[in-house]
């Protein structure tokens, strides 16, 4: 049982990462209708914001440590970043250790500017184009932007630590009743799935009690006659677009902690992704939130031993078997509307 527990914990961590990445990509094809194969290539480039912030707090200077020198008799010099000269040595020591939490204010106005250059520069010349067409585009821009980030910032992945308060692993065991010790969980995944409910719950607020997000629920339904309205539809769409983006850079932001970010994990992310959106049903948020805990969930399951002893490799199928027999027996997905994928 002990097992079992920690495996759906570590199913609802994948699952957060699934969920956001699999929510801003269902925003983007109900409102605009577009297969945006670019959305994992969003996900990397916020975890790379969040790199890039650590990076920039911790430039440095030389400064003399007073009263100490070498054998030559030249002072000794000791790296002082610049972030400890404006605010301090404590403060300043502070802000470099929370540079992950502190990545999101970093990432929020670049993620979102990102998303609506995207739309405005090259989406929008593909709504009408068949799907074919705009996977072909966004996947080519998908590994454009890989290629940048390899190109500034190396084929290595980058270790890109959690705030030093949430460094260690919590005895999730004996909070629900297990002998301690039996049940120890990483602090930071925690943190990550109360971040993605979050995110995920003030999306759907946003939606639902918002006359902004009730406009874009209508456009979603009926964008002819929201339209027809007078409602500028298409600049509320441009920042759904930006808003999807930024969904998608807030997830790899917090996930740098847990895989160091590298220029390819936008692409380990994106097909599972997708498969989440399909089997979730496709334009459905509340379906694409569903199926991203249930498939890491069910992954991290298949990848006991016990399981695989039985099964051997079903913890790297076994996502796609599902997606196979939902979309055998319910093409529309768990929660897609009726008629979407069922042509």
């Amino acid at each position: 049982m002990d097992a079992i527990v920690l495996q759906i914990l570590n199913g609802l961590d994948k699952g957060s990462a699934y969920a956001l990445i699999a929510l801003g990509l269902t925003l983007i094809f109900g409102t605009l209708g577009v297969v945006n194969f670019a959305h994992g290539a969003l996900f990397m480039i916020g975890a790379f914001c969040a790199v890039t912030l650590s990076r920039l707090l911790s430039i440095s200077h030389e400064v003399p440590v007073p009263g100490e020198v070498d054998f030559l008799g030249n002072p000794q010099m000791r790296d002082v970043p610049y972030v400890y000269d404006m605010f301090g040595e404590s403060l300043g020591a502070s802000i470099i250790d929370w540079a992950v939490p502190l990545s999101i204010l970093f990432a929020i106005p670049v993620m979102i500017a990102i998303g609506v250059i995207m739309e405005r520069g090259l989406i929008k010349h593909f709504y009408k184009r068949p799907h074919a067409d705009q996977i072909l585009v966004t996947f080519g821009l998908a590994i454009v932007l890989q290629e940048i980030i390899k190109f500034y910032y190396g084929a290595n992945p980058i270790p890109t630590p959690a705030p030093a308060a949430f460094v260690g692993s919590f005895d999730f065991g004996a909070m629900i009743g297990f002998d301690p010790g039996q049940i120890i969980y990483p602090y930071w995944r925690l943190v990550y799935f109360a971040f993605a409910a979050l995110i995920i719950g003030a999306v759907f607020a946003f939606l639902q009690f918002t006359t902004f997000g009730m406009v874009v629920r209508a456009g979603m339904a009926d964008r002819e006659t929201v339209g027809l309205l007078g409602i500028n539809i298409d600049r509320r769409f441009t920042i759904m677009f930006g808003l999807a983006a930024a969904v998608a850079g807030l997830a790899g932001v917090m996930y740098t902690p847990i895989n160091s970010p590298n220029y390819h994990m936008g692409m380990d992310f994106l097909v599972l992704s997708f498969v989440v959106v399909v089997v979730g049903g496709m334009g459905s948020l509340p379906g694409a939130v569903l199926a991203g805990f249930m498939l890491g969930i069910l992954e991290s399951l298949a990848s006991m031993n016990e399981v695989k002893s039985i099964l051997p490799g079903i913890d790297q199928i076994i996502i796609y078997v599902v997606a196979m027999i939902i979309l055998l027996t319910r093409p529309r997905g768990l929660m897609g509307r009726k008629g979407v994928m069922e042509d």
